[in-house]
């Protein structure tokens, strides 16, 4: 038996990075090797991971556009990187990306307890991904065999106004989990578009520093760290995500029922996102 009694009505989180995959591994690794499979062209781990949250093609697109890979690129071919090379690198990248997400699909630390605990406040959950739907058909139910059911799933390719930081993907969330209030929904992302989609969408928003694409850290490297080490981590994600002024910037799902807490009373308060 649910107990609404929350103030908030849906929270909707992200991902990879969020819910799943610690460290955001699946989608960064596997751009390294889709240029490198599509145009024989390094990239770095680094350089893959810089526009992370928005939809794949649109951050191949980006990733063409960093001035180093640019330089890069127009030595190597003589011209800037087309759109037909981004559908060559986007169509090397399905296959390996759907081949590669069942490897990264266990739920990070205490998310599906966490998730639950908000099922039963009556609380919904929705979801949204920069993954397209053929990559979330093949993730859902491998995350469902750990525990992890949203109520509602967008991928980014499933509206056609497009992905982050607009705010289609959440509101469509609103719209199908009957949400009547998106001043009582909360976004959680690890990514600076996923938190501007949640800002855009009129909700307050919970920036992850620690679980996520800009720490960078695999769980070994998380739970081995040293306090310096996470702090230099927390420290790198925080310059990022800072930028789009999240409500709340905490290092892991794990953090959430505290930022739950307070968002309940604030909107007690009267207060808005």
């Amino acid at each position: 038996m649910s107990n609404t009694t929350s103030s908030i009505q849906a929270v909707i989180f992200d991902w990879a990075g969020t819910i799943v995959d610690f460290g955001s591994f699946a989608p960064t690794s596997i751009f390294v090797e889709a240029f490198k499979q599509g145009f024989d062209f390094d990239l770095s781990l680094e350089e893959a991971r810089g526009p992370m949250g928005i939809g794949k093609w649109e951050h191949i697109q980006a990733v063409g556009r960093m001035p180093d890979i640019d330089r890069r690129w127009n030595e190597k071919f003589g011209r800037s990187m087309t759109n037909d090379d981004i559908d060559t690198i986007y169509a090397a990248f399905m296959p390996l990306q759907k081949a590669k997400v069942v490897d990264h699909a266990e739920p990070i630390l205490n998310a599906v307890e966490v998730v639950n605990n908000l099922k039963a406040k009556g609380i919904k959950i929705g979801s949204c991904s920069g993954y397209p739907r053929q990559v979330m058909d093949v993730l859902i139910p491998v995350a469902a065999d750990y525990g992890y059911k949203p109520d509602y799933i967008v991928a980014t390719d499933d509206l056609p106004q497009g992905g982050r930081p607009a705010p289609f993907m959440a509101l469509k969330n609103v719209i199908e989990l009957g949400v009547t209030n998106v001043g009582t929904c909360v976004k959680v992302d690890d990514s600076a578009p996923g938190i501007e989609e949640g800002h855009n969408a009129g909700m307050w928003t919970v920036g992850l520093l620690l679980s996520g694409n800009e720490a960078g850290l695999t769980f070994e490297e998380y739970q081995a760290a040293d306090e310096a080490t996470l702090d230099a981590a927390r420290e790198k994600a925080h310059a990022k995500l800072i930028k789009c002024a999240p409500h709340y910037l905490v290092d892991t799902i794990a953090d959430l029922p505290d930022v739950m807490s307070d968002i309940e009373r604030r909107i007690c308060d009267g207060e808005r996102p």
